[in-house]
């Protein structure tokens, strides 16, 4: 029997593990997202500053081309995550860099829609696993309690990524015009593209499988580690799923699905449309911006959303009331931006929406991850991904076809808030369910 002296000696390599491992992996995955978010949500700025017209799309082909990507990344999410689970992260993640990189770098010379629609597809194909493999990943390296801290840190990548990535594919955009004989956001693609390939190199000779091959910690550390993750995967597979058929049957996981399908619906909206709707206060107010100005307009929701991320995950200790309340807050007030007298309240609005979504996703990973493990959490977490990212799908298109149906982006965004109420209602619901 463990002595008390034995298990505060336990507790405290695991926290000292916990931050070392926090400092030196946490950044680069910070890093990968980074340009793993940027490269899939880049169409969004070059859609309205020359890709449109000279490709000849509307509003719903845009949406399609937006969207289709996430055929692709739902086809071979589960799969690739799998092949994770067995070959390892450094591996499989360095894979999926160097392909996403390619097909991302190619679209600086798409001559028409229909071979932009093909290679965001292959994209989707491409970077299929990248994100719930590293969800995973953090489960092989951090215990529960602070798991939830180190996936709101990776996550931020999601807002600067969006808040810079705004900026910088404005001023790529605008100055890059006519660069190697390229228009502006041709130039954007192909800048945007080539990190991917070369982060794949890092990747290889700097990620670590699990912390049982962790070199550069100390093996005390190491090894408290490795028993303290062990053990709440023991305790996990007691209570949840013991096999990938059954991660996929899990009516808990599907619900799980829809919750993440409504919190990712505003994301992808508010990512592909923002550009679009800052564009159009030209009309809807009589003020004009820059490109760069756009840009930068575009950026405050999420640099607002990367403050709210990391409190909110501070703060909201319960796990229902960390994704529900930031998710309720975030729909309800996305319609209210389509009815403010002037740009900026309307930003306002918008930008309580952005923080809402961003402050529900990092604490949406530790409801699964709390019931799943092992192989069940590689299919599990796949397959949230890959329903919940069908919004990616969803989102755009049908944002951009009640655009062109109505000659305004007031039902779409109605819709984004209806979807993302529902979230906050289907994750409360599994609460109560849970306690019955």
């Amino acid at each position: 029997m463990s002595s008390d002296t034995d298990v505060g000696r336990d507790e405290q390599l695991v926290r000292s593990g916990v931050r070392r491992a926090g400092r030196r992996l946490i950044p680069l995955l910070i890093v990968l997202y980074f340009v793993n978010y940027l490269d899939r949500v880049n169409i969004g700025f070059a859609g309205p500053n020359g890709m449109n017209d000279e490709l000849g799309l509307s509003a719903t082909m845009f949406g399609v081309a937006a969207g289709v990507f996430f055929i692709g990344y739902l086809l071979l999410e589960v799969p690739s995550n799998l092949l994770l689970h067995r070959f390892g992260a450094r591996r499989w993640i360095a894979r999926i860099l160097v392909t996403w990189g390619i097909v991302a770098t190619i679209m600086a010379f798409t001559p028409n829609a229909t071979v932009l629609i093909v290679l965001r597809f292959l994209l989707g194909v491409a970077e299929a696993g990248f994100f719930p493999g590293i969800i995973l990943y953090l489960t092989y390296w951090f215990p529960a309690g602070q798991r939830a801290r180190m996936t709101a840190w990776f996550m931020t990548a999601v807002p600067i990524s969006t808040a810079l990535g705004a900026v910088v594919s404005s001023l790529i955009i605008e100055h890059g015009h006519g660069l190697w004989g390229l228009s502006g956001w041709r130039v954007m693609f192909l800048v945007e593209g080539i990190p991917a390939i070369l982060l794949a190199v890092v990747v290889w000779f700097a990620l670590t499988d699990r912390p049982a091959a962790a070199r550069w910690m100390p093996a005390d550390e190491r090894d408290a580690l490795e028993r303290a993750v062990a053990a709440e995967g023991a305790q996990v597979s007691e209570e949840g799923p013991k096999s990938v058929l059954g991660a996929l049957k899990s009516p808990r996981v599907l619900a799980l699905s829809w919750v993440y399908f409504g919190i990712v619906y505003g994301l992808y909206a508010l990512g592909f449309f923002l550009p679009t709707i800052v564009k159009n206060f030209a009309v809807q107010y009589g003020t004009r911006f820059t490109t760069v100005q756009q840009g930068l307009i575009t950026a405050i929701p999420y640099a607002v959303g990367l403050v709210a991320m990391i409190l909110w995950t501070r703060r909201a200790a319960n796990p229902t009331i960390r994704v529900a309340v930031p998710a309720l807050v975030g729909g309800l007030s996305i319609p209210v931006a389509l009815y403010m007298a002037n740009p900026w309240l309307a930003v306002v609005a918008v930008t309580v929406c952005g923080g809402g979504v961003l402050a529900a996703l990092p604490g949406f990973w530790s409801l699964p991850t709390a019931y799943l493990t092992g192989a069940a959490a590689a299919a599990g977490i796949g397959l949230i991904n890959s329903l919940g990212n069908l919004s990616g799908f969803v989102a755009p298109y049908v944002t951009g076809a009640l655009s062109d149906a109505t000659g305004s982006n007031r039902t779409g965004l109605w819709v984004v808030g209806v979807v993302m109420v529902s979230a906050a209602v289907v994750t409360w619901a599994l609460r109560a369910r849970a306690r019955t």
